[in-house]
């Protein structure tokens, strides 16, 4: 028998909508276009024909409209995977959970939800303009030890090569994003593999105040080669959204505007332009 699920697992605002997106069911298209900053939603509603919705709560912002005939919302995450466990945790309830009764439905509904975000290159042939569709999410953080999948030979191949290779005291986890959505969305791009980090500053090898305790990350991971596979990128939410989405049932795919090449020490003084050239071509391609 199907279990109700209780008002302290699945939290309801007293409108209908959801605890933290702020969403009701009816709010949301099945095609997501998820960015990270709250200022990045108008960036991307800036091109639809039409807007129907706008709401926000904390750093969840969403736009919900048309464009060229397509139903789309465009939502800000906020950083890092721990915001990625709530937002796809929600999304998915909202078509997959009747908030009136608290049952999960019978019927599955997919989501297709695209990540447009900016990413630095640990490629020296990658360079900063670059835009590229993430095949693979590589998490260096713990989000997985809270969850169990399974998981590819390859997967574990570059889960464990990656714990090696940093000497982390966790297991990393490796994880396939859409090949549905990469075959749509990732014509015309690079097609590379992204490293997940937990933070911008250590995680990420950056030195301000604090040293951190792998100042040579990026070039380690750069280094790791599995059979021919290679990480190219790295940003903070990717691995999460892979993870939670294997879970969950739906179609997530990661897409990166590499607006720094951190091997070559380039930051691109059109950043700006970049992302809204990965925009621009998601809309497109969905529109399709």
């Amino acid at each position: 028998m199907t279990k109700r699920i209780p008002e302290s697992e699945l939290i309801i605002n007293p409108d209908g909508s959801i605890y933290h997106l702020n969403l009701k069911p009816e709010d949301l298209a099945s095609t997501v276009i998820a960015v990270g900053d709250p200022d990045r939603v108008e960036k991307v509603s800036q091109y639809f024909d039409s807007i129907e919705l706008k709401t926000s709560k904390r750093e969840f912002v969403a736009h919900t409209g048309y464009y060229k005939g397509k139903r789309i919302t465009a939502i800000s995450t906020g950083m890092g995977t721990d915001n990625i466990e709530i937002f796809m945790t929600e999304l998915d309830a909202l078509v997959n959970v009747d908030l009136k009764t608290r049952l999960p439905k019978e019927q599955h509904t997919t989501l297709d939800i695209i990540r447009v975000g900016t990413s630095g290159s640990m490629q020296r042939d990658i360079p900063a303009g670059t835009l590229l569709a993430s095949a693979y999410g590589i998490g260096l953080d713990t989000l997985m030890a809270f969850y169990s999948t399974e998981y590819t030979d390859l997967e574990k191949s570059v889960a464990n090569e990656v714990q090696h290779s940093l000497n982390l005291p966790f297991v990393s986890y490796c994880i396939e994003g859409s090949p549905k959505l990469l075959n749509l969305l990732g014509e015309g791009l690079v097609i590379g593999n992204t490293a997940t980090c937990p933070g911008f500053f250590g995680p990420q090898g950056r030195e301000v105040r604090v040293k951190p305790a792998i100042p040579d990350i990026i070039e380690k991971l750069a280094s790791i080669n599995v059979d021919g596979f290679r990480i190219t990128n790295f940003e903070m939410e990717t691995s999460g959204y892979y993870a939670m989405g294997r879970l969950l049932g739906h179609e997530v795919l990661s897409l990166n505007a590499i607006v720094a090449n951190r091997i070559t020490k380039e930051f691109a003084d059109n950043a700006y332009d970049i992302v809204d050239d990965l925009i621009k071509h998601t809309l497109k391609k969905v529109a399709e």
